[in-house]
């Protein structure tokens, strides 16, 4: 399975394929990780095997335009969609690399470390695309000076990144929430309740919520004091409004709907 995760990423990432299709192997690819983990979670119950292991990744982000945080920002989201907790080492303001130190279970950060790579890279490919198409626009409505178009477009950027990788967490997590609310259905369908006398029997949708318990405190263990860092101040509407978009219709092999009965809720800000 890793294997073939692997090759699909491979492709994904060939300069010689389309935007639609670099998202169409990067889609299979997470709803591989993420049934696969399921599964294991499953398999772990009937064997009566310990969950699964509380580790710990580094992960290293750009600061390349001045994005390093919003970049933080969506990548964080979307670990913790996968029930990860993060803290981030050197993110400043500066154009400098940082690390987010994810705790999450061992088959997450698996998963978050063939996949991260990709969503990134379809990520900044639709900010890069649709900054320049913003700036374009309004470039055309009045005389903006060099500095000014400058300006609109790292907050406009920065914005689309963060909303981006809001979006894609949260489709992450619907499509995580209905698998574990199939596999209780189908554990219930099957006559197997959740617990017998020795409380070896378990359905892995409750595994995988304890697994959210430990890793809190295993984070919690590890960071025990954390300083929060100041968020960035520059917001740009259309650029929030248009990574959300992409975010949602971003192709992840999720069967998640774009939007609820036609239309979308935005949240404006942060």
């Amino acid at each position: 399975m890793v294997e073939r995760v692997r090759g699909l990423l491979r492709m994904a990432e060939d300069p010689a394929v389309t935007d639609a299709e670099s998202q169409a192997f990067t889609a299979k690819a997470a709803e591989l990780m993420t049934r696969h983990a399921i599964a294991e979670a499953e398999a772990r119950v009937e064997r009566g095997e310990e969950p699964d292991t509380i580790t710990r990744m580094d992960y290293a982000v750009s600061g390349a335009g001045g994005h390093g945080k919003s970049r933080v920002r969506a990548l964080a989201d979307i670990a913790a969609a996968y029930g990860c907790q993060s803290a981030v080492r050197g993110n400043n303001s500066e154009n400098t690399e940082r690390v987010i130190i994810l705790v999450g279970t061992a088959s997450a950060l698996d998963a978050l470390r063939l996949l991260l790579p990709s969503i990134s890279m379809q990520m900044e490919a639709s900010a890069r695309f649709m900054s320049s198409s913003h700036i374009a626009d309004i470039r055309e409505l009045r005389n903006y000076t060099r500095s000014a178009l400058e300006t609109e477009r790292k907050r406009y950027y920065r914005s689309f990144v963060r909303a981006y990788g809001q979006a894609v967490a949260e489709r992450i997590r619907e499509f995580r929430a209905r698998l574990q609310r199939m596999a209780a259905a189908e554990t219930d369908s099957d006559g197997v309740t959740d617990g017998d006398e020795n409380g070896s029997i378990r359905g892995a949708a409750l595994v995988l919520r304890d697994d959210v318990h430990r890793v809190n405190e295993e984070f919690h263990k590890q960071f025990p004091q954390l300083r929060k860092h100041r968020p960035e101040r520059t917001h740009s509407a259309a650029g929030y409004r248009a990574g959300y978009r992409r975010g949602r219709q971003a192709e992840l092999g999720l069967d998640t709907p774009v939007t609820s009965g036609g239309t979308s809720t935005l949240a404006e800000g942060e």
